[in-house]
């Protein structure tokens, strides 16, 4: 099997979508490995570094599509902003390729070219495929990263110290969503020593958030019906959001940090946070709305901007697990080596395998077929647990425990404790 690397076309996208050490062990499978000149750059990834491990590099970057059987991108198709990648007949794409957002023109183009198109985006929460699970590894990631920003932000210090000149009192951060980001933001926020809240509509996530040292902030709503049998939860109507609002007033001004991470696949995030609430926090105060991408959860957010609300700095980030692109790149790698691991029989030969619903639910695109399987599955779920993403309750429950048993650690790992954390 030949695997192609291309280079990155989405603006400000740093990530590559393999490593060398990852790259190393397909070659090692009996894969060969094309990779475009200067993909891993923006990862710290020289090209010697891929040639090192028995991957070619080439010059020019649609060679790497003229070459490859099976192409593993970071962005693609809905996600990115440019014209369809030159994808071959035959081809097999594995990546973010923002389902929600691609064009039905797009998907019939790439159908017509009998092209199999795989969105991660779209990976089923189910313990097998928690080692794939891209949307977990990078809202993880996101976490950290909004807990830091923050923290560099802010003219407080996170952490209560006693000293000759007297007491420090800790930060006080509120993150609204217990998913991946926000439990990663839960959790590197106790690491920096403030005084940490969590608040989710699933009320049995509670003891996750515990879990980590934080408070959890229960708001008397009719919460029976917020989470499906499998845990997610759902888009409740405008009544329960408004009321949510309304106790949300008491809790938001109270906040030195807030970070928001409630979203929606497919649909505007639910906003949670009014102009108001943000007007009542103290001038110094950050907000940081995971959210922002697909309008926020806050009224005054902009998507990749930073505004100013009575002296608050809210800030919409768009490309957090870019900003540690090593890392991230790291475990997007071994979500896709596990991935294509899986769609291989023991020949190690392509199996189209829809009994597999890891398969089945992901694959966007086949023998000339749009299948859609998000849209024929009754549309987007909501995950206001939320993390910027649609993430797993199931696996956060187990993410938060690790995280617990190594006194707050790593809240989240996505790829199933194989040691490539999120």
């Amino acid at each position: 099997m030949i695997v192609g690397v291309p280079t990155e076309t989405a603006d400000g996208e740093k990530r590559v979508a393999l490593t060398p050490p990852v790259a190393e062990d397909l070659v090692e499978d009996g894969h060969e490995v094309c990779v475009a000149s200067g993909a891993g750059e923006g990862a710290t990834y020289a090209d010697a570094d891929y040639e090192a491990v028995g991957c070619e590099v080439l010059d020019d970057r649609e060679a790497v599509f003229e070459r490859a059987e099976v192409l593993f991108q970071v962005r693609g198709l809905g996600a990115t902003d440019t014209e369809t990648d030159p994808y071959r007949e035959g081809q097999v794409v594995v990546g973010l390729l923002g389902p929600y957002e691609v064009a039905e023109d797009t998907l019939a183009d790439l159908a017509d070219r009998d092209v199999s198109a795989f969105s991660l985006e779209l990976m089923p929460r189910i313990s097998r495929a928690q080692s794939m699970d891209a949307l977990s590894s990078q809202a993880s990631l996101g976490g950290y990263q909004a807990t830091l920003m923050a923290a560099e932000e802010l003219p407080k210090m996170f952490p209560m110290e006693m000293t000759a000149a007297g007491t420090i009192q800790p930060a006080e951060v509120f993150v609204i969503g217990a998913g991946v980001a926000g439990l990663k933001a839960i959790a590197t926020a106790e690491r920096l020593g403030a005084s940490t809240k969590g608040h989710d509509v699933r009320l049995e996530v509670k003891r996750e958030v515990e879990s980590l040292g934080a408070d959890f902030v229960e708001l008397e709503l009719p919460t029976e019906e917020s989470g499906d049998e499998e845990g997610y939860a759902v888009e409740m109507g405008e009544e329960f959001y408004a009321e949510q609002r309304r106790q949300m007033e008491r809790v938001v001004p109270e906040s030195d940090v807030l970070i928001t991470t409630a979203a929606i696949p497919g649909r505007p995030a639910p906003e949670i946070v009014t102009t108001e609430m943000i007007e009542d926090m103290d001038p110094g105060s950050v907000v940081v709305d995971l959210a922002a991408e697909t309008g926020g959860n806050c009224e005054p957010t902009e998507a990749g901007e930073t505004v100013e609300v009575d002296g608050v700095r809210v800030h919409g980030p768009t490309d957090l697990p870019s900003r540690v692109s090593h890392t991230a790149s790291q475990q997007y790698a071994n979500n896709c080596k596990h991935f294509l691991d899986n769609l291989l029989d023991e020949e190690g030969d392509l199996d189209f395998d829809f009994e597999d619903e890891i398969v089945d639910s992901t694959l966007l695109v086949h023998d000339g077929t749009v299948r859609n399987p998000h849209i024929d599955d009754g549309g987007a779920e909501e995950d206001e647990s939320g993390d910027g993403d649609d993430e797993d309750p199931a696996a956060d429950e187990s993410d938060a425990d690790d995280a617990a048993a190594d006194g707050g650690g790593d809240s989240a790992d996505g790829d199933g404790g194989d040691g490539d954390g999120d």
